[in-house]
């Protein structure tokens, strides 16, 4: 007779968090390019974000995050089995950076990888880290959002430079207690919106030669109205998806973190779906997008914040160039306090 296979219920049991001491203000940028502290604000919901000094690397955040949410999960770094970096800003091509974080941690027990899917990066790690635990491959899972756009970013274009900012997020995936952790996620792709968002040199498809620096091909080109469009009509409509494949309805969720790249995008995600102001974790102000360190970051402080509390059902939404999106519902596990 076959045994029918057991899987594990997976959640979040750790986070952690790390932002770069310099702050770059709307004022500030006012003296760079041709904007306003007034215009940034009622497009975006920026005020201000932070500034990687340049001597580091996104490997250095990404530790400083990773040792928080070790703390918090009460491991050490050897209880790691796997480590998951998800960035477009590695330290460099290769090796991974997820080797570097894996060096400095001194996790000796871990294998490490990079996954790139731009702000959607952590929701694809996470699902990653989620299978790994859920079929017994791995036991303890760290996983880590880390971008330093300011280093991609063209600093006198007025579109784009006031809305990238550097930071890290982090989270370590394990068993979680039966009906806690993981409910429902979903994950998507639409190639075809490759253009929208994108880095184009740098690649094999276009090395780094004197005419695409000219050009300033190294730097973020985002096709502003059409990638809004995209990211309004995928909020509403993956996290509708994810909450039926989670068979819940949308009143039943406590807590919303999505990935913070407009407070627009958000708030009208947010009316659409009917949920209160205070049910929406938003810190774009302070930091801007930060791309796959943006939901990791946000989710860490609503947790330290206590707004989300233990059985708490929590979605996590994020949509990013590639066209990329993902959604995943967790009832939260909170292990112990901070």
């Amino acid at each position: 007779m076959t045994q029918k296979r057991s899987f594990k219920s997976v959640g979040i049991i750790g986070t952690g968090s790390y932002v770069p001491e310099k702050v770059l203000t709307n004022l500030d940028l006012e003296k760079m390019v041709e904007t306003s502290d007034e215009w940034i604000r009622t497009r975006t919901g920026i005020k201000e974000r932070r500034i990687l000094d340049k001597e580091k690397g996104s490997s250095y955040m990404a530790i400083k995050a990773a040792e928080k949410a070790l703390e918090a999960a009460k491991l050490e770094p050897e209880d790691i089995d796997l480590i998951i970096v998800a960035t477009v800003t590695p330290d460099m091509m290769f090796p991974s950076t997820a080797c570097l974080v894996q060096e400095g941690l001194k996790c000796k027990n871990a294998a490490a990888f990079d996954l790139e899917a731009a702000c959607s990066g952590f929701l694809y790690g996470l699902t990653v880290a989620y299978s790994f635990v859920r079929s017994g491959v791995y036991s303890n899972i760290l996983l880590i959002g880390t971008e330093a756009l300011s280093r991609i970013t063209d600093w006198t274009d007025r579109n784009t430079c006031v809305l990238f900012g550097d930071g890290a997020g982090a989270a370590v995936i394990s068993e979680v207690p039966e009906g806690r952790g993981v409910l429902g996620l979903d994950l998507g792709a639409d190639g075809e919106g490759k253009n929208l968002l994108k880095l184009a040199a740098g690649g094999s498809l276009m090395p780094a030669t004197e005419e695409t620096i000219r050009n300033k091909q190294h730097y973020i080109h985002m096709e502003g109205n059409e990638v809004f469009k995209f990211a309004v009509r995928k909020m509403e409509e993956i996290s509708l998806k994810v909450v039926e494949k989670s068979k819940l309805e949308i009143c039943d969720i406590d807590y919303l973190v999505p990935h913070q790249a407009n407070i627009r995008i958000i708030e009208s995600a947010r009316k659409k779906l009917r949920l209160d102001e205070d049910k929406v974790y938003v810190n774009l102000e302070n930091y801007g997008n930060m791309s796959s360190a943006s939901i990791p970051v946000a989710l860490d402080e609503a947790v330290r914040k206590n707004k989300i509390k233990d059985n708490d059902v929590v979605l996590l939404i994020g949509f990013g160039g590639g066209l990329t999106w993902g959604a995943m519902v967790l009832r939260w596990y909170s292990k112990g306090g901070f």
